[in-house]
This record gives structure tokens, C-alpha cells and sequence, in this order.
């Protein structure tokens, strides 16, 4: 695992320590146990794990901006839970409905040894943000107009909206309501994965 991991990590071009390849590998290896009695992702493959899961969420990093975030419908840890690891100076927190999906996450935490996140089990619109996050993160939800009506009460003044998706939702952005705009979309390489995949980053104006 640690050399296939090698091997995407030289074709996206991130560095990484021993011990954040270790991590994340030791998170799939998690996530494949717990997969077949909680049913966690569709995605039943260790080796696609790290292609669909660790890489389509690490390649997010260098676009993010602050220090606090906040991954909302984060189900089994993704993107945050890699984000975390290889962005050790910065704290995530981990929200889902779920039960399951936060006592795995709590599993994850103890195992890995992050101190930088805090799974929270809370639906969105319940969850105070005392103070605002540095970032907002989710591929979790259908459109890029749910993610700002439901979690606009989480950015700080200066917080960002990071909304991964597939293709570029040229629609999408065209009904995003008012004061939110799109200050960048960035098309996201990541290796041996099939499709496209964009970073959409939105500000309140």
C-alpha cells in the first residue's frame, strides 16, 4: 500500500514524511475494516481507496487558506480526515448526522493519534460556530446552492466556502444567490482517477 501511495504521491508531485504515508495508510486500512460491518463508502478496494478517497481529497490542500476548518457531511472522514494529515498545523472539525460515521471517526482519532480533528456529530443547521471556521469544506452535498444556504452561519468574516465537485458546475454557479461569489474554480489533477474533478471556492461579499 505504502508503495502504490508512493507512487501517486510522485505523479500528483506531494511530498510527504514516513509518518503522514504511514497515517494514511492506516486510515484505509480502518476504513476497509469498518467498511464491511457499517457500511461506510462504496468503494470496497484499499488500492481505489487511496486513488478515490486519500489523493481526490489531499489534492485540495494547497488551495486552502487559514487555519480552522470545518468538513461538513464529512461521512467517514473525507476530505478532512486526509486533509488533516497532511496539514498537521491546522484543525479540522469533522460534522455528520450519523452515529456511526462519528464513532468511526472517533476510532480514527484515537488510532492515528490526530489531535488536529473533532468529529461532531450534529446536523449543519444545529451546529454553532462560535467562532466562525477559516473554511468551510464539503463534497458531500448536491449543489453548490445547498452548501451555502445551509452552512453560511459557519464562515468567520474572512471564511472561504471550499465545495469539491466533479464537473464544472457551470449551472450551479449561475444560480448562486446573492452576496455569494465564485472567487476561483480549479481544475484538480488527480492521478489514475477517472473523470474530471474541480475545486469551487466561494466568498460572501
Amino acid at each position: 500500500m505504502i508503495a502504490k501511495l508512493d507512487t501517486l504521491l510522485k505523479a500528483a508531485n506531494i511530498s510527504l514524511s514516513d509518518q503522514q504515508k504511514q497515517q494514511l495508510v492506516a486510515y484505509v486500512a480502518l476504513l476497509d475494516k469498518w467498511n464491511k460491518a457499517y457500511n461506510l463508502t462504496s468503494v470496497r478496494d484499499p488500492q481505489q481507496m487511496l486513488i478515490r478517497h486519500i489523493m481526490d481529497s489531499i489534492v485540495v490542500e494547497p488551495y486552502l487558506q487559514g487555519e480552522r476548518f470545518i468538513d461538513v457531511g464529512t461521512g467517514p472522514g473525507l476530505p478532512g480526515v486526509p486533509l488533516a494529515i497532511v496539514r498537521p498545523q491546522s484543525h479540522f472539525t469533522l460534522l455528520d448526522s450519523l452515529g456511526k460515521r462519528v464513532r468511526f471517526l472517533r476510532q480514527v482519532k484515537h488510532e492515528l493519534g490526530l489531535t488536529n480533528i473533532e468529529p461532531v456529530q450534529s446536523r449543519v443547521e444545529d451546529f454553532p460556530a462560535e467562532p466562525g471556521f477559516d473554511g468551510v469544506i464539503s463534497r458531500a452535498f448536491a449543489s453548490i446552492g445547498d452548501m451555502v444556504s445551509w452552512c453560511h452561519h459557519l464562515p468567520g468574516r474572512e471564511g472561504r466556502f471550499y465545495a469539491l465537485k466533479g464537473v464544472q458546475p457551470d449551472d450551479e454557479i449561475a444560480a448562486l444567490p446573492a452576496p455569494f461569489a465564485v472567487e476561483k474554480i480549479i481544475r484538480l489533477q488527480v492521478p489514475e482517477l477517472e473523470g474530471e474533478r474541480h475545486l469551487v471556492i466561494i466568498t460572501a461579499q
